[in-house]
């Protein structure tokens, strides 16, 4: 078939280059693309892209072995000219291997979906049936008595969160790595859940601890400090609370709740906790024990420092004298100290008394 003829096949189609590409190659059965594209008058880049949408829809294939004479498959090599050759491919065989395509990507769909509806069957009727499900208004109680499986809890817990989870501390970092809590942080926050978390203000006059809660505020956690947190405890959502099995005894393992009739008596006192705690103070590692103290407990380290006897500080901040007992019980216990002279010696070391 001469140019001529292909140039009046296009003629015939209109505007359409590639269907004159394809009508051209159909005709000749197999041709050089090259040379097709040129007789039509195609630019190197025009015929780079009709060839690319050809081969996309299966219109054309390269000519390969298969198509290949004798002679050539002989000789081990492409003829000379040949490396450029298309072989046409009839519309309703590419149609028929496009569809053919599609129901194999389909039953691979489908194949995963039937798995997939197997592993929820069996978490559903084996296992949540078993170990309880986590909307279910009924409260169940487990005792976890390993550190790991704790652990994993905790883990869980920043994929399982919706809303917000919640964390009373009396000591930070405690048991955990750091960088394992800011880990979790991190991911629960991504998700947009809410993260609060009540420290010890004795947590925050330490270095180590105050870097920590430092950086979970800089995560976006919420942090309030409390002269007296009363034990570890995690709340998620209303669904789960994590408590422990004995406030004084952190090897004695905890109890994980799961149903929010309970929870939801955990979470009022979260709420009373939260709302009487302080925000966590600005400020750098040298003014941040002093800071997290109240007007009242300064006042009295001030006056104790000035040797001032407690019925003197008693009548000086207009207080009975078992608040000042309880006021200079809360510094040696943000101290950490067993006696009054250690307290002075210790907050004039850090400072506070300047």
């Amino acid at each position: 078939m001469t140019g001529r003829a292909g140039r009046n096949r296009r003629s015939a189609v209109g505007d359409d280059p590639v269907i004159a590409v394809y009508q051209e190659i159909r005709a000749r059965g197999s041709a050089d693309f090259g040379e097709v594209s040129a007789e039509l008058g195609l630019t190197a880049e025009e015929g780079e892209g009709h060839r690319a949408e050809l081969l996309r829809l299966g219109l054309l294939v390269p000519a390969g072995a298969r198509h290949a004479p004798r002679e050539e498959l002989d000789g081990g090599r492409p003829l000379p000219g040949d490396r450029d050759r298309v072989t046409a491919v009839l519309p309703e065989i590419a149609l028929l291997r496009v569809l053919d395509r599609e129901r194999g990507t389909l039953r691979e769909h489908l194949d995963r979906a039937d798995r997939f509806h197997e592993v929820v069957s069996a978490l559903t009727h084996r296992f949540l049936a078993t170990g309880g499900d986590l909307a279910d208004p009924e409260t169940e109680v487990e005792f976890v008595a390993d550190y790991r499986r704790i652990q994993q809890f905790l883990n869980d817990m920043a994929d399982f969160a919706r809303q917000d989870i919640r964390t009373l501390s009396p000591a930070a970092p405690g048991r955990e790595l750091p960088e394992r809590v800011l880990d979790r942080d991190r991911r629960v926050i991504g998700r947009g859940v809410t993260v609060r978390s009540i420290y010890s203000r004795h947590a925050w006059a330490q270095p180590d601890s105050a870097d920590l809660i430092a950086r979970r505020r800089e995560a976006g956690v919420e942090i309030r400090l409390s002269t007296v947190v009363p034990m570890n405890l995690v709340l998620v959502d209303d669904h789960l609370a994590l408590v422990p099995a004995d406030p004084d005894d952190r090897d004695a393992g905890a109890v994980l709740v799961r149903g929010p009739a309970l929870v939801r008596s955990y979470r009022a006192f979260y709420e009373h906790c939260w709302y009487a705690a302080a925000p966590c103070p600005e400020g750098d590692a040298a003014q941040r024990g002093v800071q997290a103290l109240t007007e009242q407990q300064h006042a009295v380290l001030r006056m104790l420092g000035a040797g001032m006897k407690d019925e003197r500080i008693a009548r000086a901040l207009g207080v009975s004298l078992r608040t000042v007992s309880r006021l200079v019980a809360e510094l040696m216990q943000e101290l950490n100290t067993a006696s009054r002279f250690e307290a002075g010696v210790r907050a004039a070391r850090r400072g506070w008394l300047d």
